[in-house]
C-alpha cells in the first residue's frame, strides 16, 4: 500500500489567465485539463484516493466526467488545502496545482521515494541565471526554484497550516515548525499554467479534439392574459397576452439554454434556476440567457450554431424574426448568420392550433475553445 492520499488544487479563479475560460478547463484532445492532470498521476503511482479541489459549480461538472473525491476549496490556496486535508485518512499526502500540468512520472517517482527521508520532499530546479536581491548580486547556488508536487507528513501538514500566517507553499509550512525538507531533482517540463503566454511552455498538451457537440432544448408555456410576451428577448407588441411562467416566460431562450447546457453536458435550466426560488420571479431570461453563455465560454466552450424553430398560430413570428437574430446574436457572442430562426403552425391542431400557447424545439451546436490559436 501507497498509504499516500494526492490532493489537486484547482479551487481559483484564473484572473491572470486572461481568458473566457478558466485554465483548468482548457481542452487537450476531447479532455480538460484538471482530469488529464488526475488521470496522469493515477497512471503514475498508486494512490489510496485522489481529491480534486474546485469550486462548487466546477465541482458538480467535474462530477459527469470522473468519480474522484471532490472538496469545495476557498479564498484562498491554504484554506483549499486545509478543507481537503481534513478528509485525508493516510499517512502521507501528495499535493500539486492542476495548473502544473506536465510532470514527469520519473520526477513524480523520485517524490514518492524519497517520503522517509525528511518531512517534506520537495522538487527543486537550479537557478541559472544571475540574481540580485535589490542592488546587490547574490550566490545562485543557494537559490533553489521551488517546485510542486510536494509530499508531506498529513499531521504535520494539518498542524502547519493551523495558523493565520499564509505560506505559497507545503514546505514553507512545514519549515516554519523546524521540520526537516529534503528536495529532489524537479523538471523544467513541469512549468506552471497561469498567464496565457504559459500556454507555449506546456508541450506535453495537444490540442483540443474539433468534433461538435449537439445539444436540444424544447419548452412550451401557456398564454397568460395582461402580460408582456417576450421572445428570443424580443418584446412582441399589440398583444394583450404574455407567457404563464415563474420568470418573464421567454419560452424561445428558455428551449436555447436547455439546448446550450445539453451540448455541454450541464443539465437542464431547472437545475441552474428553479422555479420555485424567487430570485428568478419574473426574472429578464435575458439575463439568464447571458449566465448561461459566460458558463458555456468558462467551461472550455465555443458556440457554434443555433437553430430554432417556433411552433405557434399566434403571435405571428416574421415581422419579429430580424430583430430576434440581432437580439440572440448579442447575448451569444456569435454572427448572425449562425443563428437561424424557423417558425411554423400546428395546423389548427393541439393547443398550439387553439391558440393557448407556444412550443419552441432549439439545436445548439458547441466546439471545444482551440486554445492553440489564441
Amino acid at each position: 500500500m501507497s498509504n499516500t492520499t494526492l490532493i489537486l488544487l484547482g479551487a481559483g479563479d484564473s484572473t491572470r489567465f486572461n481568458l473566457t475560460m478558466k485554465k483548468q478547463w482548457i481542452y487537450t484532445k476531447d479532455v480538460p485539463l484538471w482530469l488529464y492532470v488526475a488521470e496522469h498521476f493515477e497512471k503514475s503511482a498508486h494512490f489510496e484516493e485522489i481529491i480534486i479541489v474546485s469550486s462548487a459549480q466546477e465541482i458538480a461538472m467535474m462530477k459527469n466526467f470522473a468519480s474522484y473525491t471532490y472538496i469545495e476549496g476557498g479564498d484562498s490556496r491554504q484554506v483549499s488545502l486545509s478543507n481537503a486535508l481534513l478528509h485525508v485518512q493516510t499517512k502521507y499526502v501528495l499535493v500539486s496545482d492542476i495548473a502544473r500540468c506536465c510532470v514527469p512520472q520519473k520526477m513524480i517517482e523520485r517524490i514518492l521515494k524519497a517520503k522517509d527521508k525528511a518531512s517534506c520532499i520537495v522538487p527543486v530546479l537550479a537557478m541559472a541565471d544571475t540574481l540580485y536581491l535589490e542592488d546587490k548580486p547574490i550566490d545562485r547556488e543557494k537559490v533553489k526554484i521551488i517546485q510542486t508536487p510536494q509530499l508531506s507528513q498529513t499531521k504535520l501538514l494539518q498542524k502547519a497550516l493551523q495558523t493565520e500566517t499564509l505560506f505559497t507553499d507545503d514546505s514553507s509550512a512545514i519549515a516554519s515548525l523546524g521540520e526537516k525538507i529534503y528536495f529532489v531533482e524537479g523538471s523544467s517540463q513541469a512549468h506552471k499554467l497561469t498567464t496565457v503566454e504559459d500556454l507555449q511552455k506546456v508541450t506535453c498538451l495537444e490540442a483540443p479534439s474539433n468534433r461538435t457537440l449537439t445539444g436540444f432544448g424544447i419548452d412550451t408555456h401557456p398564454f397568460q392574459k395582461d402580460k408582456k410576451m417576450f421572445l428570443c428577448g424580443v418584446h412582441i407588441e399589440n398583444i394583450k397576452y404574455g407567457f404563464k411562467a415563474h420568470s418573464d416566460g421567454d419560452v424561445a431562450i428558455h428551449a436555447l439554454i436547455d439546448a446550450l447546457l445539453g451540448a455541454a453536458g450541464m443539465g437542464d435550466i431547472g437545475e441552474f434556476y428553479p422555479d420555485t426560488e424567487a430570485t428568478y420571479a419574473g426574472v429578464d431570461s435575458k439575463i439568464l440567457l447571458r449566465e448561461t453563455v459566460n458558463r458555456i465560454y468558462a467551461f472550455g466552450y465555443t458556440i457554434g450554431n443555433i437553430d430554432m424553430t417556433i411552433m405557434a398560430e399566434a403571435p405571428k413570428i416574421a415581422p419579429y424574426k430580424a430583430l430576434m437574430r440581432e437580439t440572440l446574436s448579442s447575448l451569444l457572442g456569435i454572427r448572425k448568420h449562425s443563428i437561424n430562426i424557423k417558425a411554423t403552425t400546428s395546423e389548427k391542431l393541439g393547443f398550439i392550433g387553439r391558440k393557448e400557447g407556444v412550443t419552441v424545439h432549439t439545436i445548439a451546436n458547441l466546439t471545444y475553445t482551440n486554445w492553440k490559436k489564441i
